[in-house]
């Protein structure tokens, strides 16, 4: 199916199903523990052995040397596998760090061994036997110490242009009669979800198979084919829940492909799983920023010059963390100038991790927003609803497909009580805690991606789907189930999905927030072929028949769903392809978030009381779930505010704080009250759905509205996250 014109009228406006807050499918099984999870996966028969990585101790150099004679002879040890003998190992199309270290080191923790055994414990004493030489160089660790050699790269796959410019940028800052000019940190930070990193391998001759933790099946059939030098074809990949990702399981990464290597060097299958250290350290992280913001507007508040430059770091052929994509598209003003500097750091690779780019961008961009109306004396709502803009502002002559970002402030201001914040930092207390008002918009691109499915009509009337899209918590089964139940006019129960298996059509898997509007859409471009062969079988018009409560209708005739398979499966296989309706229309997301914190006036104690978010996402296709996503995405919003933050040691080149004790995440104690609310919204240019992702706008601008609370509260303006104590008691009013 090919959808390159707005939808029109079609089934799914129904709404019988869609569009209702239904529990997930996969609820049941997570909370039971049935749930069959990467690391999870034994088959007695398969006589399973189990692998441990050994990381490298240094973070720059080289091994001279390394002994692997005692693990060899250690008991129960099955291979102990080294870029010495693992033939040659490339690396991956996405995430681009080598996987094997050898004889170079390129980060800490870079995998230098494998030993395999019969049990883990035996594995794990056999690695700490293996005695590595290095010759350690010198590496680069501080992003602040290298901005002034962080060149503007070429523009890479993903993250946009590297560099913008419309109208005179300098000329219009430095005549505009208000201005800001301020610097702004943000830390690297880790996925920390719960599952870790984790893959059984096995081979069956030349063929291989993965039971593994992948958010992208598509990709990590290409680069794990690219890595290890073999055919796609040969490579099956199964991977039905994914206990959290966040963009750290995109594709392949080392657990996948050591237990692929592990597994051809024993002719058994083997698990490996990554410990919280080499997730930190081995695998992906976002990275951190410096970022400088300009702004230049007319005293009524109309912006006439915004320029965003944003500093990263990262390996050879790494990519530059895409800070500045908000700013493109976010606020009206003719004088616009973005740009993206890449410094080299030897630091494990920073890659995607949950809106990557938008994320730290906004905790910036909407910062300095802040701090301009201030300057301007302009509420912070009326600010943003002033520079609005309703065409894309690097190219005026495409509109956006939907933006209700206004209805959005305008709503959230409202709901929240805004009218009663005091426009004077400082000047509310509730008995030893000074309290603040903040807020942020919130915008996050809207992708769609070519998906594809399978859908079967089975003799006893149930419907089974078949794509290779995954669930990393988002909901999937469920949306995807509602989809095909609305499609073929069943209720929820009759409908079976089956997901996470890349013997399954192909889809663009979880990530980018384009899972749910192109997997959906994939399923419905299914649904219509399944409804056509029916259609045929029953001897219906199929532009004619009408599917609902399990029957097919058509003039008087009405004929039982299940009817159409009584002489076997009825099957309906496609994919839909979008055309170039992005090219004509701006496909986004917008929102507005809402914060009130507390500050103790004596220890600078933050808590967050209250959050709202409004958001426009076109149509919501589970509530239920989307506000889930909605919520998780505030909650790390606040963890990158307040308390998260990989510390890097810049003479050893580590994050010392790699595992869940002292690497911080938001708990059920800093989370109070959250609330959501969807505004309703369709967007035909989208999908056949109308709808678009939701997961990573809850995330985008939430760290800016609690920095913005915080100031709020005390007058104290910080522009280094997170926003810890000892950024607030040397400034902090005290108790009088």
């Amino acid at each position: 199916m090919k959808f390159d014109t707005p939808a029109g009228t079609n089934p799914i406006d129904r709404l019988v199903v869609v569009g209702k807050a239904t529990d997930r499918i996969d609820g049941k099984y997570k909370t039971t523990g049935t749930a069959p999870y990467a690391s999870d996966w034994h088959d007695p028969a398969a006589r399973l052995a189990y692998g441990y990585v050994l990381g490298a101790g240094i973070a720059k150099g080289g091994i001279a040397d390394m002994d692997i004679g005692r693990a060899k002879a250690s008991p129960g040890v099955l291979a102990v596998v080294t870029a010495g003998n693992a033939g040659k190992v490339d690396r991956g199309a996405f995430y681009v760090a080598r996987p094997l270290a050898g004889p170079d080191v390129d980060h800490y923790h870079q995998v230098v061994a494998l030993v395999v055994a019969e049990t883990f414990e035996q594995a794990r004493a056999a690695a700490h036997l293996i005695h590595v030489s290095y010759v350690e160089d010198k590496g680069k660790f501080d992003l602040a110490a290298v901005p002034d050699k962080a060149p503007v790269p070429k523009p890479g796959e993903f993250g946009g242009p590297t560099e913008t410019e419309q109208g005179d940028f300098e000329g219009a800052f430095a005549a505009a009669p208000v201005a800001l000019d301020e610097t702004y940190t943000t830390p690297d930070q880790t996925h920390a979800m719960m599952e870790p990193h984790a893959t059984v391998a096995a081979w069956d001759d030349d063929r291989l198979t993965l039971w593994t933790s992948n958010q992208q099946l598509n990709w990590g059939i290409r680069d794990l084919a690219k890595t290890l030098g073999i055919p796609k074809a040969n490579i099956r990949m199964h991977s039905p829940f994914i206990g959290g990702s966040f963009g750290g399981k995109g594709t392949i990464l080392a657990d996948a492909v050591m237990a692929s290597l592990g597994a051809r060097a024993t002719g058994r299958p083997v698990k490996v799983a990554l410990s919280r250290p080499l997730m930190a350290n081995n695998t992906t992280h976002r990275p951190a920023t410096i970022q400088r913001l300009r702004i230049g507007a007319t005293r009524d508040g109309r912006i006439t010059a915004i320029g965003h430059e944003s500093w990263s770091g990262n390996i050879v052929d790494g990519r530059p963390e895409a800070a500045t994509t908000s700013t493109r598209m976010l606020y009206a003003g003719p004088n616009r100038m973005t740009r993206l500097h890449l410094a080299h750091l030897d630091l494990p690779e920073g890659n995607a991790m949950r809106a990557p780019g938008e994320a730290p961008g906004m905790m910036a961009l909407e910062i300095a927003m802040d701090e301009m109306a201030e300057r301007l004396g302009i509420d912070p709502v009326e600010f943003r609803v002033v520079n609005d803009t309703q065409v894309d502002p690097g190219n005026p002559a495409r509109p956006f497909s939907k933006r209700q970002l206004v209805e959005c402030l305008r709503t959230g201001a409202a709901r929240f009580g805004w009218d009663r914040r005091s426009a004077v930092p400082g000047q509310v207390r509730d008995g030893r805690w000074l309290v603040g008002l903040g807020m942020a918009s919130a915008i996050r691109g809207a992708p769609v991606m070519k998906s594809a499915a399978r859908v079967r009509l089975e003799g006893d009337g149930r419907v089974t789907v078949e794509t290779d899209m995954t669930d990393v918590g988002t909901g999937s089964y469920t949306i995807i189930a509602q989809t095909a139940a609305e499609m073929t006019g069943l209720p929820l129960d009759r409908v079976v999905v089956r997901l996470g298996d890349s013997a399954f059509p192909e889809s663009p898997g979880s990530g980018g927030q384009w899972g749910a509007a192109s997997s959906t859409a994939g399923v419905y471009a299914a649904c219509v072929k399944l409804r056509e062969a029916v259609a045929t079988r029953l001897g219906f018009n199929s532009a004619d028949a009408v599917f609902e409560d399990g029957q097919v209708r058509s003039g008087n005739r009405t004929v039982p769903l299940a009817q159409a398979a009584a002489e076997g499966p009825v099957i309906g296989e496609d994919a839909i392809e979008f055309g170039d309706l992005s090219k004509t229309y701006a496909l986004q997301t917008f929102g507005a978030h809402f914060v009130e914190v507390g500050v103790d006036a004596d220890t600078g104690e933050v808590r967050v009381r209250r959050m709202l978010a409004v958001c426009a996402s076109g149509r919501i296709l589970n509530p239920k779930s989307a506000r889930s996503q909605v919520i998780g995405g505030m909650t790390m919003g606040v963890g990158a505010a307040l308390i998260e933050e990989l510390a890097v040691d810049t003479r050893r080149g580590f994050f010392v704080n790699h595992d869940l004790a002292t690497y911080e995440v938001p708990v059920h104690a800093d989370i109070p009250h959250q609330e959501v609310i969807f505004l309703d919204e369709v967007d035909p240019v989208s999908s056949p759905l109308k709808a678009k992702g939701v997961g990573e706008l809850g995330i985008s601008g939430v760290a800016a509205a609690v920095a913005n609370a915080i100031h709020n509260a005390t007058g104290i303006r910080v522009r280094d996250y997170p926003i810890t104590l000892d950024k607030l008691l040397p400034d902090l009013p005290g108790a009088a």
